[in-house]
């Protein structure tokens, strides 16, 4: 009982001391982040991040897509419709369904990385 008494206790602390900060110190907090997010620094590092997200994709990609070729699985229905071969479609179904998921679409960028 004491526990839950000490915890409410820091709790309803805690409540008056963040509603006495307000709405200012929030703007502030809002407004270092915002700045720190558009620095050049932060800028090149998430395009480097990307960048390396993209080459790991696509290695992982042509992993899964060399293993599953070489297995059984390959020679069935499904595994032909996920590698590509269905005549409807020249995306294979594992790319769609990433890029579906993402929310993304195969762009290509000045340094020729499709993502």
């Amino acid at each position: 009982m004491r526990g839950k008494l000490l915890f409410l206790g820091g709790l309803a602390a805690g409540f008056v001391l963040g509603a006495r900060a307000g709405r200012e110190k929030y703007e502030e907090l809002k407004a270092t982040a915002m700045k720190i997010k558009e620095s050049p620094t932060v800028q090149e590092a998430a395009g480097v991040v990307q960048e390396q997200a993209t080459r790991l994709y696509s290695e992982g990609k042509t992993k899964v897509t060399d293993k599953l070729a070489n297995s059984r699985f390959a020679e069935s229905d499904l595994g032909q419709r996920l590698m590509g071969s269905s005549e409807t479609s020249t995306t294979p179904a594992i790319e769609r369904d990433v890029l579906a998921t993402t929310g993304s679409s195969k762009t290509t960028t000045s340094g020729g990385t499709s993502y």
